[in-house]
């Protein structure tokens, strides 16, 4: 298995439910991996890309602490434009949502408390357009 998706969450709830709707759909097509904080990720991100394992999409929550899931994503398209990027948020507002998507291709984003069918859709999508 060499692709993956990266959830990064500071609620444990939310990375399991976020992996667990995911791996239903697709089965062991992908590597799941969370993460509680952005150190974390960076960490997996390293480790992943070590084992020569293609992170295809980062599902990263807008609030956290340490360090926000907007600035996160803006660290991660510099040095992995690639990854597609999706943000995740019960409260954000348009104006930083537009500013984000214009500066990491954001891919889309998906609200807290979000559908399994829109995430799965969202997910998709961002495979389909995947070089």
């Amino acid at each position: 298995m060499s692709r993956a998706i990266l959830f990064v969450d500071d609620e444990q709830i939310i990375l399991m439910s976020l992996k667990s709707q995911l791996k239903k759909h697709f089965g062991n097509e992908y590597r799941y991996e969370t993460a509680q904080n952005t150190e974390e990720a960076w960490s997996i991100i390293e480790e992943l890309a070590e084992e020569g394992i293609h992170i295809l999409i980062i599902i990263s929550d807008w609030l956290m602490p340490n360090q926000r899931g907007d600035e996160f994503l803006r660290e991660v398209h510099k040095t992995y434009p690639d990854i597609k990027k999706i943000i995740i948020s019960g409260h954000i507002d348009e104006h930083s949502l537009n500013q984000l998507k214009g500066e990491v291709d954001l891919h889309s984003f998906l609200n807290k408390t979000w559908s399994e069918s829109d995430l799965i859709k969202k997910v998709e999508d961002a495979i389909t357009k995947i070089a």
